[in-house]
């Protein structure tokens, strides 16, 4: 006779174990001890042998009936369930021993020669409080695109959506790493391609890099052309707007780093935040506001150097804070946001997210591929940034700005 729940709720342990069954195979074992323990009883070529079902009351007598019935079509199918459970946690075994994090480590282990501890030490905290809590225990051959999305939007439901931006740069660099060691890892693509993190980020303006809107930016322009201000600071700001380069790099500018045959700024690694050498490529606008500052200051070795008597050194960062102030864009307007509103306008205009992120340079550099991701997509980049500078001029003067709907070729 089946089995009834009450029945084995009831039993009570004797001084040796003994069964209730319920058919086809199908038993508690009740131990010494008071365990209530499932099991099948079977026969598979010729010999008899016996599959754990789970212990009660953890799995239900239903719980149990459903698992004696899988057990028992894998054998009316010609499979040893007994062998299949043993494959199976074989498989698992070896899918965690293949897990995100352990590639996410090997590649840490590797990426964080030559780097800072601080740094490398930041990075792997953000690993372990961000990445791993979603996607650290999967395999890493199962995870895809949406995975990845998960694990961003995870990290911008509270706000950190630079720290968002550093992880989906992490976890591809993770995938680029088990693709290298594709016969160890089994990876052969990279997710994280699947996605910009524009796709799923929201915009947001920092308060410490606020800049006004695009709309804003004819008035802007004008403004700045009329300012009451030194001519070497207004030609700072219009050499800016241009560039978009850090605050830093444009004050630290050096004429010795202008090539202006080829028409680049190349900025030495030591200057620049990501510490590899950039190269900017120079507008004609952009060459225009340099021959009218060389008159200037070309006796100088700086290319902004301090307006203060008395002073050496360069121009302080806080000068064109000062400036824009005086504007009237106190609050509102700031150097770096210019680099903003290049960000913004290009990618709207249709320009490849990666030629941007190198213009800005705000791709991340080892020490071996610095030597040359400087001059990475350089033809499309100078195409890039003399149509920002025609972009500015259509802007100033009022003229329809047409979006290029397309990839630079």
């Amino acid at each position: 006779m089946a089995l009834a729940d009450v029945e084995i709720r009831q039993a009570k342990p004797q001084a040796k174990p003994y069964k209730l069954f319920d058919g086809g195979g199908l038993y508690v074992e009740i131990t010494p001890a008071g365990g209530k323990l499932w099991r099948y009883k079977y026969r598979f070529g010729g010999k008899e042998k016996r599959l754990a079902l789970g212990v009660y009351p953890e799995v239900s007598l239903k719980d149990a009936r459903e698992r004696h019935f899988q057990a028992r079509k894998q054998l009316s199918d010609g499979t040893d369930p007994g062998e299949q459970r043993k494959a199976a946690k074989i498989e698992q075994s070896k899918a965690e021993s293949n897990s995100f994090k352990q590639w996410a480590e090997k590649w840490h282990q590797h990426w964080r020669t030559g780097k800072s501890p601080r740094h490398a030490g930041y990075v792997e905290r953000r690993l372990e409080a961000d990445v791993y809590p979603m996607i650290g225990d999967l395999p890493i051959t199962a995870i895809n695109a949406p995975d990845i999305v998960r694990t961003i939007k995870s990290i911008t439901a509270r706000g950190a959506l630079d720290m968002a931006k550093r992880a989906h740069q992490t976890i591809g660099q993770v995938f680029r790493y088990a693709i290298a060691h594709g016969d160890e890892s089994g990876v052969t693509r990279n997710p994280a391609t699947d996605i910009k993190p524009s796709d799923i980020i929201e915009t947001r303006r920092k308060s410490n890099y606020a800049r006004v809107e695009t709309k804003e930016l004819p008035e802007l322009l004008r403004a700045i052309d009329a300012a009451n201000t030194s001519s070497v600071t207004r030609l700072a700001i219009k050499f800016m707007a241009l560039t978009f380069v850090r605050t830093n790099e444009l004050i630290g500018g050096r004429w010795d780093e202008i090539d202006f045959d080829a028409a680049q700024w190349r900025i030495p690694a030591e200057r620049m935040k990501m510490k590899s050498p950039h190269i900017v490529p120079l507008s004609h606008q952009a060459i225009e506001v340099l021959n009218t500052l060389k008159i200037i200051t070309g006796d100088h070795e700086l290319m902004f150097p301090s307006q203060v008597s008395g002073k050496t050194g360069s121009m302080s960062n806080g000068t064109i804070l000062v400036a824009l102030k005086r504007m009237g864009y106190g609050g509102m307007m700031t150097g770096h946001g210019f680099r903003g509103l290049a960000s913004t306008a290009l990618h709207e205009q249709g320009f490849e997210h990666q030629h941007i992120e190198l213009q800005l340079a705000h791709s991340e550099r080892n020490a071996v591929s610095a030597a040359y991701n400087h001059a990475l997509y350089l033809k499309q980049r100078t195409a890039m940034m003399q149509h920002w500078a025609d972009y500015l001029d259509g802007m100033r003067n009022g003229a329809k700005v047409i979006p290029i709907n397309g990839k630079v070729a």
